[in-house]
């Protein structure tokens, strides 16, 4: 039953925020393509004039950030049974750098290096996650595989993003480093629901 639960709460959490996502970026101030190619998704969670629905961005970050540490703990870490501690402060850092996210925003001067701290910890903590969650499983079969390759994806996009953060595409290569745990959080809802 445990199992299940943790599933579906992961399944819940990456849908909720993708579509979250998406709404607040259709109601942004330019169009849908612009907001995905040009403005990073912390931009649509500024409560200001072109983010309407700012707090819907940001009720995305925060549940997702919740359900990842309700589904870790829940079952997710009776798969693990290598670097179990790691793992588990690496879940932490991430879920939590994720709630920051959601609960400071960008844009302001004053509070603008915790969001930037939060950011950081959900993306690099969270595709160091993917690796070790990849190479800490009982089998290395194509859940652990794909896994791995989500997390080398997010980890080379992160390094794009941080070197080339002037760059008018780095909105791009910022949402290609969270995907990456958006898709991995949907197929360990799969994983758990089918095992």
């Amino acid at each position: 039953m445990r199992r299940k639960v943790a599933g579906i709460a992961f399944i819940v959490g990456s849908l909720y925020y993708l579509i979250a996502e998406a709404i607040s970026a259709a109601f942004f101030k330019t169009s849908l393509i612009n907001t995905y190619v040009f403005h990073t998704i912390s931009e649509l969670g500024i409560p200001n004039a072109n983010s309407p629905l700012s707090w819907l961005m940001n009720s995305g970050f925060i549940l997702i950030g919740l359900m990842l540490i309700f589904a870790y703990f829940c079952k997710f870490k009776d798969c693990i049974v290598k670097n179990k501690i790691i793992c588990s402060i690496f879940a932490l850092i991430t879920a939590v750098g994720v709630i920051v996210v959601g609960l400071i925003h960008g844009g302001n001067p004053l509070t603008s290096g915790y969001h930037t701290l939060g950011a950081t910890m959900a993306i690099l903590g969270g595709n160091v996650l993917l690796i070790l969650i990849s190479r800490s499983m009982n089998e290395f079969g194509k859940y652990q595989k794909t896994t791995l390759v989500l997390g080398v994806i997010g980890l080379i996009a992160f390094w794009i993003l941080f070197f080339n953060m002037e760059n008018i595409y780095m909105p791009v290569f910022e949402r290609l480093s969270v995907y990456t745990l958006m898709l991995w959080s949907f197929l360990s809802g799969i994983y758990l629901l089918k095992e």
